[in-house]
């Protein structure tokens, strides 16, 4: 159910050539954002400061309409219960988008939270899938996220499926992979063809890089023959709002990422 992803210092990962001087992170909050537009309720899990406050910024821009949870939170979620009322909310159809990572994620959506090689005798043991696999499945609208976008974690197929990215026609499956962004660029996620769209490059990286980086084949946005769109960084308005608001919110189960990475100030304790 972990997002992961590493805590930068204060003057480290701006992206170089912004007029704004946002951070990838702040990029990543505001994209994440407009892909959740419409939903009625988001759920993020434990160590996910980027997925979280981008529900933030979405519930933000939606004038409160919009309902989010973050687990781990003592104000930002209504939980007794944590990831069991999560679960009865995402069988009710009560949960419109959730984020789920992987030490490894291929081509089909599917996603590795068990370990390398194969099992049960693998090489590298991780942390486990939790819940993973039931939320794929009755979540319509679940964002893959990863930072690290190598060969590695972008293979052509997982060692172990965690949570398969589709499954037979006779299954009922509510849910599935929306989309999948990481530190290099954003991809959609073609259900009807089980595959990924890379639809925008993040500023300062190429069709070639992710190509080199990635296991897994992926269409190409307008097929190719237009150069592909560059995703777009918050305008001053809207990173003054991550920087304020959604930083003081976020800090709650997040605090180190408020003041280190969106630069709040001010005692936490």
């Amino acid at each position: 159910m972990n997002a992961t992803q590493s805590v930068p210092g204060p003057e480290s990962n701006l992206v170089p050539g912004t007029k704004e001087g946002w951070r990838l992170e702040e990029l990543l909050i505001d994209r994440i954002a407009g892909l959740l537009e419409g939903s009625r309720h988001v759920a993020a899990g434990v160590s996910s400061p980027i997925p979280g406050s981008a529900a933030l910024l979405a519930r933000h821009l939606s004038g409160g309409v919009m309902r989010v949870s973050v687990l781990g939170s003592r104000n930002l979620q209504s939980f007794t219960d944590g990831g069991v009322e999560i679960f009865d909310l995402a069988a009710q159809g009560r949960i419109d988008a959730f984020f789920l990572s992987g030490g490894q994620i291929d081509g089909a959506g599917n996603i590795n939270l068990v370990g390398i090689g194969d099992y049960p005798r693998q090489k590298v043991r991780w942390s486990g899938s939790f819940g993973s696999a039931y939320l794929y499945y009755l979540v319509p609208r679940v964002i893959l996220f990863r930072l690290e976008h190598t060969r590695r974690t972008m293979v052509e197929q997982v060692d172990f499926i965690s949570g398969p990215g589709s499954s037979p026609d006779n299954v009922y499956r509510q849910g599935g992979p929306y989309a999948l962004i990481t530190d290099r660029c954003l991809f959609a996620f073609d259900r009807d063809k089980q595959r990924f769209r890379l639809d925008s490059l993040h500023p300062g990286h190429t069709l070639e890089e992710v190509q080199e980086n990635t296991g897994f084949e992926f269409d190409v946005a307008q097929g190719g023959s237009s150069p592909l769109p560059t995703t777009p960084g918050p305008d001053a308005s809207r990173l003054a709002l991550i920087r304020g608001e959604i930083a003081a919110a976020i800090a709650d189960p997040y605090p180190k990422f408020a003041t280190e990475v969106l630069g709040l100030e001010g005692n936490l304790t």
